[in-house]
């Protein structure tokens, strides 16, 4: 599956060497968040579209563009920041998770984005938090999903 890329972005991956750096953006909410943590794989915070990312060392497994199987992403984020922890510790389901590639030059256009991911089969300790980042799985729900019974179907039976 092809994605519309802005043009310094077509230059950087198609040239031999570049300037431009692409920055992987992880935004997690929850209800029970005070705000919304935003995290960006770089050396210094950023602001793309008004929003602040805080700078953080993590590893983003992108998921696959198979048509075969349910898009699954791997989280992995340096444990320097105790908030996210907490976090964990006090949601009490699922957090959402939104995943976007922004160019370094440019933090405003958002050239990949990944949404409706939710994060799920957490763990942590001294130095990593880890989980997998999965989309509702619809490929295994039965379809169709009603049953033809005389109740609901009286006349065809």
């Amino acid at each position: 599956m092809s994605r519309p890329l802005s043009n310094p972005a077509k230059q950087g991956v198609f040239a031999q060497e570049t300037e431009q750096v692409f920055l992987p953006l992880v935004t997690i909410t929850h209800p029970d968040l005070a705000e919304p943590i935003r995290v960006v794989r770089n050396t210094e915070d950023i602001v793309s579209r008004g929003q602040e990312f805080v700078a953080l060392g993590f590893d983003l497994t992108l998921p696959d563009d198979s048509e075969d199987s349910v898009p699954a992403m791997k989280l992995e984020i340096d444990n320097v920041d105790r908030r996210i922890v907490e976090a964990i510790r006090t949601i009490t389901s699922p957090a959402q998770v939104t995943t976007e590639v922004v160019l370094a030059s440019q933090p405003d256009t958002v050239e990949a984005a990944f949404e409706g991911y939710t994060l799920r089969d957490t763990e942590y300790d001294a130095l990593r938090v880890t989980g997998t980042l999965a989309l509702e799985d619809v490929l295994n729900e039965p379809f169709p999903s009603g049953t033809f019974t005389p109740n609901l179907f009286p006349g065809m039976f």
